[in-house]
């Protein structure tokens, strides 16, 4: 995209989007924004998170990162953006939900299968976050499909370990959302944490909440001890 269809783009926000929310910006504002959601999400462009929910602004406070993934919170990974939103999204806006939300043909997961550039150091370790999800078989559509629900799963485990969004869910507080897009179907399919499923959103009874415990697949295999 060149630089001046950008500016065009920057231009035509101002003068005709932006006039349609001016009253709603200018609250969130005056009265500080309240979203109700954490919505955690991989940075993939096909991945349009108010598309999806049907938000306007001030509603979702989200997070974006390769593979939509979540850092421990002992640290171990470092200073981390995606870690300090979790803690502010529960502790100073009081999120009433946390979604994380994987997707089909997601590059990061195909990445933990194949190899990365060596000058891609960073991105090395980050994917280590989504090892666990990773079946013993070889790479096909089928296994890719099954990692990104497994790894969307094992992101909510470590949310868990999170005291105060732990304190929160079993509290009553907060709810967590397992999300799997399949971009060429439009379709959301949402983790059943009592059948262990990923249901269609077109045929789920919830949009999928928790407290998740070891994620058991039905051909027995437990993702995490």
């Amino acid at each position: 995209m060149p630089d001046d269809e950008l500016l065009q783009r920057l231009r035509r926000f101002h003068l005709d989007a932006f006039p349609q929310y001016r009253e709603q910006f200018q609250t969130l504002v005056s009265q500080g924004q309240n979203p109700t959601t954490l919505f955690i999400g991989c940075s993939d462009s096909r991945l349009v998170p108010y598309l999806l929910t049907g938000a306007g602004p001030g509603e979702l406070f989200l997070v974006r990162n390769v593979g939509a993934f979540v850092p421990p919170y002992d640290g171990s990974y470092g200073h981390h953006g995606t870690a300090a939103a979790i803690e502010f999204a529960v502790l100073s806006l009081h999120v009433s939900r946390i979604v994380v939300c994987g997707h089909s043909h997601c590059g990061a997961i195909k990445a933990l299968y194949g190899e990365v550039s060596p000058e891609a150091r960073n991105l090395q370790r980050w994917l280590d976050l989504g090892r666990e999800a990773v079946l013993p078989v070889q790479c096909c559509p089928e296994a890719l499909r099954r990692t990104e629900q497994r790894a969307v799963v094992l992101q909510l485990e470590r949310l868990m370990d999170y005291p105060m969004v732990r304190r929160g869910v079993e509290e009553g507080r907060i709810t967590l959302h397992g999300w799997h897009y399949v971009i060429e179907d439009g379709e959301v399919h949402v983790f059943d944490v009592r059948t262990g499923d990923f249901v269609a959103a077109s045929k789920a009874d919830s949009s999928g909440t928790g407290p998740y415990p070891p994620y058991v697949e039905h051909d027995g295999q437990v993702l995490v001890d």
